[in-house]
């Protein structure tokens, strides 16, 4: 699907998507914006989709190339005309996503029902208006971006039940059209710094601070560190990975010393 290029002398693993059409949905801010950067500076020609109008008139100015377009990825008729006017796509990744602070309990069915509908029906929708394209070409890939919270418990449930969906949702497609040459793949995504924490960093300056102590390798991720894994299962460098889940977390789900330090009274800085 792609050129891949290895640096003889160390570094970086380069990704060539000249010509490629990609679809990036929630790409106008944060991880998605970050994703339509590096696919366009691999040579493709990023198809950025958003709810968020303002955002939009930025993109093209910050990602070369790109054609950017208001799509609420939610209305299915809206998805489905979107895909027949600007399709067929190579590369389809779902990470547009809402995370809600309300409390279980008090949430409204309308408040629970957006968040599976923008984090679980919208991909749904647009893996169906992108299949038939790639299963026509006898190829194409589909990145879904997924979340830590879909592996255990970590707050926000009605988000954390949609994002494990997402994950089935990624297996089910992968099994069901690899026979036509299309892959899909996830990552599940722990902690990154993304607007999304603008409000949270303003009223407690040292909420990331604290964070980054319970990751291994004590840092919480960047947009960038989502992007390159995105853009290894657009590859061919993934050619023959399809309905994985790819954990980038920064270890967070691999072990919790400082829960052992917490018991055992000790610090590890």
């Amino acid at each position: 699907m792609d050129a891949l290029r290895l640096n003889p002398g160390g570094g970086d693993v380069a990704f060539d998507f000249g010509g490629r059409r990609v679809l990036v949905t929630g790409g106008a801010s944060g991880i998605g914006l970050t994703i339509a950067a590096r696919f366009a500076a691999a040579g493709a020609h990023p198809v950025v989709v958003d709810v968020d109008e303002d955002a939009l008139a930025a993109v093209c100015g910050l990602v070369p190339g790109a054609t950017a377009i208001r799509l609420d990825v939610t209305d299915a008729a809206a998805v489905t005309d979107f895909a027949a006017a600007h399709g067929p796509f190579d590369v389809a990744v779902n990470n547009a996503m809402i995370c809600g602070d309300d409390d279980f309990l008090s949430a409204t069915p309308e408040q629970l029902r957006r968040e599976v509908d923008v984090n679980l029906v919208a991909p749904m929708l647009v893996t169906r208006a992108v299949l038939p394209a790639m299963v026509d070409r006898g190829a194409g890939a589909i990145v879904n971006v997924s979340s830590i919270n879909a592996l255990q418990h970590l707050g926000n449930e009605a988000y954390s039940a949609a994002k494990a969906g997402l994950q089935s949702l990624t297996r089910s497609v992968a099994t069901e059209y690899g026979r036509h040459g299309v892959r899909c793949n996830a990552i599940a995504l722990g902690t990154v710094d993304t607007p999304y924490w603008s409000e949270r960093r303003a009223a407690d300056p040292g909420v990331l601070d604290r964070l980054e102590r319970w990751y291994p390798l004590r840092r919480i991720g960047t947009p960038e560190d989502a992007a390159a894994a995105v853009l290894f299962f657009a590859s061919s460098a993934a050619r023959w990975i399809t309905g994985a889940v790819l954990t980038v977390d920064g270890g967070f789900t691999a072990g919790n010393l400082r829960m052992s330090d917490d018991i055992h009274g000790e610090r590890r800085d």
